[in-house]
């Protein structure tokens, strides 16, 4: 095919690397497009893109002034500057396997690899525009969010015989259904299309229909056969994670999107559902990584603001109170310290001066001093409304921990009360953690740190009631802190044998699940592990 169809294309080239945005542009004189404009950094192609309407974008993705050519992308489709209608190609050197996946994720419309041929570019090109032109009264329907006359252009195309992009109007079809909650016929749609040839978007429009109408069993049935294949394990992961959120099974729903992250580390909205996840099931540490990725890959982009280095360092605190070890406590104070420090820098104006103090105070009290951190909080004002949900549960965590524990309770029950005023500001995951905080930190009254050490105080001096009764606390909110559970398996094994008291198999199993997970044993503490268990065969008690 001639590009003479095509030779008054508007296109733009992003690309900051002189001999390739000169190769490019040669290549495309040479191919006779003429209409060209060029891009040095992100921002250029912002800027160019607010201006005019491109057919065309061709983007180096190895950006690097500030922002790259993922976020350059995730912006122009966030503002609408980029639609449907419009071409967009990506070009790399790099097809490592985490920039493979988050071009997937992104779906632009093709990727190309550096170096390449113009009869390549030529091929690229053309099969782009060509689709773009025929299909652009659909595509156009679906950008002004008008998918029931998609849906009906689609249909009045797809009657034509042997049509050119019959695939690609079903695709669409099958996502216009989605969008428009028409699960019934998306299900029975989906179903038709995998008759005629078994295409992986289908499996996975049938997998989403199958959820939204609460077919979770057979959902997951189909995407634990997705996991399988290389090609399709990430999207059945990203699911599976969602669809086990949807059914309250956070632990699994963690190990999904845990894997999914590795996998695609850049997609922000799984990290954030990934970080959150982590807190409901105790797990500190895999929310405090959660979030430093989310500030890594957040820089520069639409995602960037006060809140994602707010949210790092409130993860840090949270982390660094749940474990015993002092090196990692210290660099982890080190590392808040340093997200505090990128804040002022990314953001001198911001109006943040109440939550920082707030954060220091818990830095305060995470270094055992806890005289400046009640200073710290009582010059605070209460605020008569709620204007940032962490914010406000970071406040109520710093009450609780320096035995404010009234104005902790209100400002709990002021934050559900909130959100169940204004359902938008809140998804089922938040709102789960927040009366999961409440209820936990009312019903223990001690901060993590003074809990711990009241319960070793205990169990030192013999009183093994009281000592299980705090190290049962303890391990309800730092499961994954090895010396907790080592502590209450100790506990548990003590007061059945020396006070003849019912051991309690289903805290022990929970126990030792927890140690045998963990992956971060000393070799003392690994000792210590099996010594309890041959003690509990010796005594003979199950766990099993």
């Amino acid at each position: 095919m001639s590009v003479k169809p095509f030779i008054n294309t508007k296109i733009l080239i992003v690309e900051e690397q002189p001999l390739a945005l000169s190769h490019m542009k040669r290549s495309l004189e040479q191919l006779d497009f003429r209409n060209l404009k060029f891009a040095e950094h992100a921002q250029a192609a912002i800027e160019h893109c607010r201006i005019e309407k491109f057919d065309l974008v061709i983007c180096s993705f190895d950006l690097t002034k500030r922002q790259d050519g993922y976020q350059l992308y995730e912006e122009l489709k966030s503002k609408r500057l980029v639609r449907n209608a419009t071409s967009f190609i990506f070009v790399s050197a790099e097809t490592g396997g985490e920039l493979v996946h988050s071009v997937i994720e992104l779906q632009p419309d093709d990727f190309l690899v550096k170096p390449f041929t113009i009869k390549e570019l030529k091929g690229r090109i053309e099969r782009v525009l060509k689709r773009k032109r025929s299909l652009k009264k659909i595509y156009t329907f679906i950008d002004d969010g008008n998918d029931s006359k998609a849906v009906k252009l689609i249909d009045i195309e797809l009657d034509k015989r042997g049509h050119a992009y019959s695939p690609i109007l079903l695709k669409l079809k099958g996502e216009a259904l989605l969008r428009l909650n028409r699960v019934k016929d998306a299900k029975n749609f989906y179903k038709s299309a995998l008759n005629l040839q078994k295409f992986t978007w289908a499996k996975i429009g049938l997998i989403e229909a199958l959820i939204a109408n609460n077919e979770d069993a057979l959902a997951q049935r189909m995407l634990k056969t997705m996991l399988e294949r290389s090609e399709t394990r990430l999207i059945a992961l990203d699911l599976l994670g969602k669809l086990e959120i949807k059914l309250s099974q956070f632990e699994t729903a963690q190990g999904f999107l845990s894997e999914a992250s590795k996998i695609a580390p850049r997609n922000i909205d799984r990290q954030k559902s990934l970080s959150r996840i982590a807190l409901i099931n105790h797990d500190y540490e895999r929310s405090y990584h959660a979030q430093k990725d989310i500030a890594q890959y957040a820089k520069h982009s639409i995602h960037d603001s006060p809140e994602v280095y707010l949210n790092a360092v409130r993860a840090g605190i949270d982390f660094a109170l749940s474990t015993d070890k002092t090196e990692q406590v210290n660099r982890i104070t080190r590392q808040t310290q340093q997200y505090l420090g990128e804040l002022k820098k990314q953001f001198p104006n911001a109006d943040n001066q109440a939550q920082i103090d707030v954060l220091n105070a818990r830095i305060h009290y995470l270094k055992d001093e806890s005289r400046n951190a009640r200073k710290l909080i009582e010059q605070l004002e209460d605020e008569p409304s709620i204007r940032s949900l962490d914010a406000s549960l970071d406040k109520a965590k710093a009450y609780h921990e320096l035995g404010f524990h009234h104005k902790a309770q209100e400002l709990f029950t002021q934050i559900v009360a909130h959100c169940e005023r204004h359902d938008n500001v809140s998804d089922p995951i938040t709102m789960h953690y927040i009366q999961q905080q409440q209820s936990e930190r009312r019903d223990i009254t001690m901060g993590p740190k003074e809990l711990n050490n009241h319960a070793v105080n205990q169990f030192n001096r013999g009183h093994l009631d009281m000592a299980l009764e705090a190290f049962s606390q303890a391990f309800r909110i730092m499961p994954k802190n090895a010396s907790i559970g080592l502590n209450l398996l100790q506990c548990l094994l003590d007061n059945t044998g020396k006070h003849g008291q019912t051991f309690n198999s289903t805290l022990a199993k929970k126990c030792v699940s927890a140690l045998n997970q963990s992956t971060t044993l000393e070799p003392e503490q690994i000792t210590r592990l099996d010594k309890l268990m041959a003690q509990l065969n010796e005594m003979g008690l199950s766990v099993d």
